[in-house]
């Protein structure tokens, strides 16, 4: 089984094995209390990152909760990596995100180059895609979500070709 903090598991290991050294070197240069102290920086150095890297965002927008965009770019890589990582595993995990930012995305480029609604003039929208009923399946709007379910997400290969043809329209 993958996914989650699975996939991490190496950097993990050297994140511990890091620290361990860190405070056993801390230890025999300064001391066992200079050791805690740092054994408490390091944990809140991880809390940090964790923040930064799991801290759910606003669907809405599409960026960090209410107070200002604070999503980096790197935070930014890791959350669409993982979007499309697990939207090519089960087809559960592509309708619960991947599905909604290449809706947004199409239903964009048609409202802005083409002045068609995705969601009023969904056969409109698969012709100007170029798009047989296959590959429409991933992006229809009328097609129901899928919460639960062992399926395979979407192909990469057809993932591809969708991402080709949304930057052609």
């Amino acid at each position: 089984m993958t996914g989650g903090w699975r996939d991490a598991a190496a950097e993990l290991v050297i994140a511990a094995v890091a620290v361990a050294a860190l405070i056993t070197f801390t230890v025999a240069y300064a001391g066992t209390a200079a050791a805690v102290v740092t054994l408490v920086v390091c944990g809140l150095a991880a809390l940090t990152a964790i923040r930064f890297l799991a801290w759910p965002r606003d669907t809405t927008r599409g960026t960090a909760p209410a107070g200002g965009d604070s999503q980096t770019t790197f935070t930014g890589f890791w959350r669409n990596r993982t979007e499309v990582e697990t939207g090519t595993r089960t087809l559960s995990g592509y309708d619960a995100q991947l599905r909604a930012t290449l809706q947004h995305v199409l239903a964009t480029r048609l409202a802005e180059r083409h002045g068609v609604s995705l969601y009023s003039d969904p056969a409109t929208a698969q012709r100007l895609l170029a798009v047989d009923d296959r590959t429409w399946f991933w992006l229809d709007p009328a097609r129901p979500a899928v919460t639960r379910t062992a399926q395979a997400g979407i192909r990469p290969k057809t993932l591809a070709l969708i991402l080709d043809r949304l930057e052609r329209l």
